[in-house]
C-alpha cells in the first residue's frame, strides 16, 4: 500500500500547504483539507501509509499532522486504528503539547486499555514539569478528558 499507484500519483499531483501549528494568534492547527480528505476517503487502505509515517518520522509537524488525519479517520468510522497502538505508543513520552493533545484524543476514541497508564503519566509529568515552550493551549485538558472517558 505504501508504494501503491494511488498514493504515488496523489503525491505527485498535489502540492499541499504545510501544517501550521498553534501560535500566539491561534490555539489550533491549520491543516490542508485536501490532504486530510484524501486519506480519510481511502479509509482502512490508508492506515498502513499513515502508520509508516508515524514509525519513521521525528518531525513534530509531520507527526502532529498525521495524528490529526488519524483522528479524523476515527471520526469518519474507519476501523482498525486501535491496532496501531504499538506505533502510537512511540509518542507516549513526548513533551510536545501538540502531539500529546492529538494522541490523547485518539486514545480517548479508541480506548485501547494499554493507553490508560501512559495518559496518567503524561498528565502527572505535565503537572510536575509544564512544557517550557510557549503554550497556546493546555494539553492537559485533552489528556484529562481522555482519562475520564476511560473511567466512565
Amino acid at each position: 500500500m505504501i508504494n501503491s499507484p494511488v498514493f504515488r500519483q496523489f503525491k505527485q499531483q498535489q502540492h499541499f500547504k504545510p501544517i501550521e501549528l498553534p501560535n500566539e494568534n491561534r490555539n489550533y492547527c491549520l491543516v490542508d483539507k485536501n490532504k486530510v480528505d484524501f486519506y480519510v476517503n481511502q479509509r482502512e487502505k490508508a492506515l498502513p501509509q499513515l502508520e509508516n509515517i508515524l514509525k519513521k518520522s521525528n518531525d513534530e509537524k509531520e507527526i502532529t499532522e498525521t495524528l490529526y488525519i488519524v483522528d479524523q479517520m476515527i471520526d469518519s468510522g474507519v476501523k482498525g486504528v486501535d491496532k496501531m497502538y504499538p506505533t502510537l505508543s512511540r509518542f507516549n513520552d513526548t513533551k510536545s503539547p501538540n502531539i500529546q493533545t492529538f494522541l490523547a484524543g485518539i486514545y480517548r476514541k479508541t480506548k485501547v486499555p494499554d493507553a490508560f497508564g501512559p495518559l496518567c503519566t503524561m498528565l502527572i509529568q505535565n503537572s510536575i514539569n509544564p512544557p517550557k515552550t510557549p503554550q497556546y493551549f493546555n494539553p492537559n485538558e485533552e489528556i484529562g478528558g481522555a482519562i475520564l472517558s476511560y473511567l466512565a
